[in-house]
């Protein structure tokens, strides 16, 4: 079977190619012999990913040495605990840097797997499998690789990025319907800061089965407009921070209830709504568009308020990455499809209330 055009993120130092086409985790092996020329490989997963398809990955791979570090699902896997057991692992397997890293699940392997890439011998290459709609149309491309702490989300990380790409759509047929939520909040996001063509379609369409079959266009124009920030902004200093739009409220609402209660995209769903009503409030967005975003939100089951008092989130939110000598970079629409960064500190949030 011929393989389809790649999207390819191309940077100073390096370039990758993204596969978008259904049935390709059956085919890995194919698009590896592209960019890799070794013969071990370890696949990184959890224990609610692997055992649906990493028999299948691994029949693809049948022509390599392969090895499998099973985690349990879940934020806390990304946790700097978890280091030193890959680690151990890894050098049991003999992996050299030479070898390979696939990683195989949504989110949290995909950026665990990648900060392990970076580190494991001053770094070796790995290659990117998402398989949930999130880790497709966001976190698999760009290279920020990261692992948590219990004083907040991603705060040891890296830029590295993957050798390569394969977005299979087919596995997301096996996904529970919040998990296809929780990625259509970063769908939403897309739309919110870039694509108002793309919010429109979405708000259109009120659910997921209704977006079925424009799926993998959904998917391809995500990751395009991903690649075009990435490829202007490699290192988030100017553009590419549009894309922490609802994040600054978000992952302090993940970290208050210490990754229990919402998932990244609930909690990201809350930080856009809540951040948007205050702007709008406050003059600095377009008047009715908190209105129209929480319609498409409530449209796919996504939260739109954690019922905290926003003092609570400051102390989450003054540890943000965001946060530079006290000045805040925070992401606002101007309305949908138009954002802006704007520069502000923790007054900004002073009269939000409830969020």
């Amino acid at each position: 079977m011929s393989k389809t055009q790649p999207i390819t993120v191309q940077l100073t130092n390096v370039g990758y190619p993204i596969y978008i086409e259904d049935g390709l985790l059956n085919r890995a092996s194919t698009y590896l012999a592209d960019i890799w020329n070794g013969r071990r490989i370890v696949i990184l997963s959890d224990d609610h990913v692997f055992p649906i398809y990493g028999e299948a990955l691994l029949t693809s791979l049948a022509n390599y040495e392969c090895s499998s570090v099973v985690l349990p699902a879940g934020e806390e896997a990304k946790s700097f605990e978890s280091l030193p057991k890959i680690y151990t692992q890894l050098i049991a397997a003999g992996i050299s840097r030479s070898d390979l890293i696939i990683a195989l699940g949504g989110g949290v392997i995909g950026d665990l797997t990648g900060f392990v890439a970076a580190t494991y011998l001053r770094g070796i290459p790995f290659v990117q499998i998402p398989t949930t709609l999130l880790a497709q149309v966001d976190s698999s491309v760009g290279g920020k690789v990261a692992v948590d702490l219990p004083q907040g989300k991603n705060l040891i990380g890296a830029f590295y990025h993957p050798k390569l790409v394969l977005i299979d759509p087919q596995t997301l047929q096996t996904l529970p319907p919040r998990y296809i939520n929780d990625g259509m909040a970063e769908v939403i996001k897309h739309g919110c800061i870039l694509d108002a063509t793309l919010f429109q379609l979405i708000k259109d369409a009120t659910s997921y089965i209704s977006l079925i079959p424009h799926l993998k266009d959904i998917i391809y124009r995500n990751v395009d407009c991903k690649r075009q920030i990435v490829q202007r902004d490699p290192y988030d200093k100017g553009e590419r921070m549009l894309l922490n739009f609802g994040h600054t409220l978000g992952h302090a609402i993940e970290q208050y209830y210490h990754y229990q209660r919402e998932s990244h995209g609930e909690a990201v769903a809350i930080g856009m709504y809540q951040i948007t009503r205050i702007a709008e409030e406050q003059g600095l967005t377009k008047a009715g568009t908190a209105a129209t975003l929480k319609e498409v939100l409530t449209n796919f089951s996504l939260p739109t308020s954690s019922g905290i008092e926003c003092e609570q989130l400051l102390r989450g939110i003054s540890r943000d990455k965001k946060n530079l000598h006290n000045r805040l970079n925070l992401i606002l629409l101007k309305e949908i499809g138009e954002s802006y960064i704007h520069h502000s500190n923790l007054d900004f949030f002073a009269n939000a209330g409830i969020v």
